[in-house]
C-alpha cells in the first residue's frame, strides 16, 4: 500500500482564520520572491491587512491610492449661506472631509482692557456622525485641539480687527459665535475647519443696529432700514466685515523620504507625522504646528512643505473669491 505524501508545513495555512491565512500566504509570497504580493491576494483584503504596506507600494511609483500625486490636495468646494438663520456661514469639503460653519452675532458689553473692541469665540464640534472613531457621549479628543488651533490661528494671524465689532465704545460691542460642525471626518480637519472659518467670515453681514430710549442696542429690522428712525443708527446699513489677508493651512504627511499633501483618514492612521502650515494670502507664514511623530522635520522637509502650502494657498483663495462671485450673483 502506498502512503499518501504528508501535506508541507510551509503550504498550510495555520488555522481556517481568515486573517492568519491572508498572513501566510504574504508570507509565502514573500519568501518565494514576489514582487507583486496584491497579486496573491484580493486588492481590499491586502489594503485592510497591511495597509502601511499597500501604501508604500503606491509610494515607490510616487502616487496614491486615489491617483494622487504626493504633492497634490483634493477637489475642492465652498458653498456661503449655507444656514440661513446664521448671520454668516459656509460649507466647505476637501475631498470627503466636510465642515459646516456658521456664525451668531450678538451685542455684548466690551471688556474694560479693550473698551473699543469686540470679541470672537470659536468652538469645534465632531458629533458622532462625522466618524466611527467618535463615540455617542464621549467628546472627541480631536475636538478640543482643533478648537485651540482655530482661535490661536484666527486671532493672531490679524485676519479680524476686533475693533470694527465695536458698537459704542466701552458700551456695547459685537460677540461673535463661530461654531464649526464636522459632517465627515476624512482627513485634514484643521485645513477644511478653517476654511470654512474664513468663507464664514466672508460671508458675515454685520446688522443695523439703533440707541433706544433706555440706551440699550436693538435690532432694526430690514423693513426700516433707510427709514428716518427716533434714534439715529448706530451703522447706517448692513455691512461686511473686512478681512485682512486670511489665512489658510495645508496638512501634510511626513513618511521616510516622502511627503504627502493633504492625507485622508486612513493616510493619517498609519503615517503618524503631522505638519501642518499656515499662511496668509500673502504668503506670509502664520503658523508651524507638528505634534510629534516617528520622522524629525528638518529644514529642507519644511522648506518643502511651506512650498506645498504656497501653491495651495493660491488654489484656495481662488476658491474661496469664486465662491464669493457666486453668491453676489445669486
Amino acid at each position: 500500500m502506498v502512503e499518501k505524501a504528508k501535506p508541507s508545513l510551509a503550504s498550510t495555512p495555520p488555522d481556517c482564520n481568515p486573517r492568519r491565512i491572508f498572513r501566510h500566504q504574504y508570507q509565502m509570497a514573500a519568501a518565494n520572491g514576489s514582487s507583486d504580493l496584491s497579486s496573491e491576494m484580493e486588492v481590499d483584503a491586502f489594503r485592510r491587512l497591511f495597509p502601511l504596506r499597500y501604501h508604500e507600494q503606491h509610494l515607490l511609483k510616487s502616487v496614491r491610492p486615489d491617483a494622487r500625486k504626493l504633492g497634490s490636495a483634493r477637489d475642492t468646494t465652498l458653498a456661503l449661506g449655507a444656514v440661513a438663520s446664521a448671520d454668516g456661514s459656509a460649507l466647505a469639503k476637501i475631498g470627503s472631509t466636510t465642515m459646516l460653519a456658521a456664525i451668531k452675532l450678538e451685542v455684548m458689553t466690551p471688556t474694560v482692557e479693550c473698551p473699543d473692541e469686540g470679541s470672537i469665540a470659536i468652538e469645534f464640534h465632531m458629533p458622532p456622525i462625522c466618524s466611527p472613531l467618535v463615540r455617542p457621549g464621549r467628546p472627541a479628543e480631536a475636538a478640543s485641539v482643533i478648537s485651540k488651533q482655530l482661535s490661536d490661528t484666527i486671532l493672531n494671524s490679524g485676519m479680524i480687527d476686533l475693533k470694527e465689532l465695536c458698537l459704542v465704545g466701552g458700551k456695547a460691542a459685537w460677540m461673535a459665535y463661530l461654531d464649526i460642525y464636522c459632517l465627515d471626518a476624512d482627513g485634514a480637519l484643521f485645513d477644511a475647519a478653517l476654511l470654512s472659518a474664513v468663507a464664514a467670515f466672508s460671508h458675515l453681514n454685520i446688522p443695523v443696529v439703533s440707541l433706544n430710549e433706555d440706551g440699550r442696542i436693538v435690532l432694526v429690522s430690514e423693513d426700516k432700514v433707510g427709514l428716518k428712525l427716533e434714534k439715529e443708527p448706530v451703522n447706517t446699513e448692513k455691512r461686511k466685515l473686512k478681512l485682512n489677508s486670511p489665512p489658510f493651512s495645508l496638512t501634510c504627511i511626513l513618511h521616510k523620504n516622502y511627503i504627502l499633501a493633504d492625507p485622508t483618514a486612513e493616510e493619517e492612521s498609519i503615517m503618524e507625522t503631522v505638519v501642518a502650515v499656515v499662511l496668509d494670502s500673502s504668503y506670509q507664514l502664520v503658523s508651524l504646528y507638528k505634534p510629534g511623530g516617528p520622522v524629525l522635520a528638518h529644514t529642507s522637509v519644511i522648506q518643502d512643505c511651506v512650498a506645498l502650502a504656497r501653491r495651495r494657498v493660491k488654489e484656495l483663495q481662488s476658491v474661496l473669491n469664486e465662491a464669493i462671485s457666486d453668491m453676489e450673483v445669486d
